[in-house]
């Protein structure tokens, strides 16, 4: 029988070989990577963790996770409508600097239960902190992206900083994105009232026009719209359920996060780009860094909404600077 397998193998060795060496690079990893994880290897030197899993909540909502390598924690909260797999490029870069990387898809997207309700930041920071306890983070970095920067900001301020140690907000959606008479320069109403109408009736083209437009600044003259990103984009859109996402404009558009922001004291990095087509400039990153007792702003010049996928290399070194600062 022995024998058998092995003529089996080696048939499929050549044929593998035959068709080019592309094809046989599949095979390649599967006899020397394959092996290695199962006996305990990790692909960074140095990790101890590599694993991926659910924490259920106090109203029974299942948030997946993943949560690799060992040291000091950094804890990634997301964008809308995307999911944990929006932070690859963070994660990676982080993990092969000796961190600990932790990202949860928020309720209601990517592998999280699809539920109907909750969908507002008091349950987003709530859903934060049981991730942090579950996995029992001590000293954690919390870096949040547009809604994740109002998620991070609402979980400081809603359960303290006795688990954190400094906090990047990334074109985050702090304090306050929809127009008001205590904040007259934000957007209109109407604005996110055409967003909840798009996502209810074919958030699929949406999904796909979002990307390839503003969110990247892929629609700026000279720009060259790349489709891998695009197409990421929208697979992670899509994974999450319409009612959460339907739900999640109020919740990023109309808190209030000018509060929650003058509680936190622990040191924060402020990023924002000034050709942010989504979450305006003007509106949001300075009046933050402001805000706070101990924020640091730094600008890019012409970066679009999407900088942590477009300029990935410039947005991890400055993370990583300010938490060795």
């Amino acid at each position: 029988m022995t024998n058998q397998n092995e003529d089996i193998n080696r048939k499929r060795r050549q044929v593998l070989l035959a068709s080019g060496g592309a094809a046989a690079l599949p095979l390649a990893w599967m006899n020397t990577i394959a092996p290695a994880q199962a006996a305990g290897a990790t692909p960074t030197k140095g990790t101890t963790r590599m694993k991926t899993g659910f924490v259920t909540t106090k109203d029974g909502v299942e948030i997946f996770y993943k949560d690799w390598g060992s040291g000091t924690p950094i804890v990634f909260s997301h964008g809308w409508p995307l999911s944990s797999d929006d932070w690859d490029a963070q994660m990676m870069f982080f993990l092969a600097q000796g961190f600990r990387v932790v990202a949860h898809d928020r309720r209601g997207h990517g592998r999280s239960s699809q539920v109907a309700t909750g969908h507002d930041m008091d349950h987003y920071a709530d859903d934060l902190a049981a991730v942090v306890q579950h996995l029992d983070l001590k000293g954690a970095i919390h870096v949040g992206h547009s809604t994740g920067g109002g998620e991070v900001v609402h979980y400081l301020a809603r359960h303290g900083e006795k688990r954190a140690a400094k906090a990047v907000l990334i074109a985050a959606v702090p304090p306050l994105m929809v127009k008001s008479a205590s904040n007259p320069g934000g957007l209109p109403k109407d604005v996110f009232d055409g967003i909840q109408q798009q996502v209810a009736t074919n958030r699929a083209q949406f999904y796909r026009d979002l990307p390839a437009g503003p969110f990247y600044g892929f629609n700026r003259p000279g720009a060259k719209p790349q489709e891998g990103i695009i197409q990421n984009w929208w697979r992670q859109g899509m994974m999450g359920g319409a009612k959460a996402h339907y739900d999640g404009v109020v919740a990023f558009s109309q808190t209030d996060f000018t509060e929650d922001l003058k509680k936190i004291t622990l040191p924060v990095l402020v990023q924002h780009g000034d050709d942010d087509q989504i979450v305006p400039y003007a509106d949001s990153g300075p009046l933050s860094a402001k805000l706070l007792k101990n924020g640091t702003l730094k600008t890019y010049k012409g970066y679009p909404h999407g900088m942590p996928t477009t300029h990935a290399d410039v947005i991890n070194a400055d993370i990583l600077a300010f938490i060795k600062g």
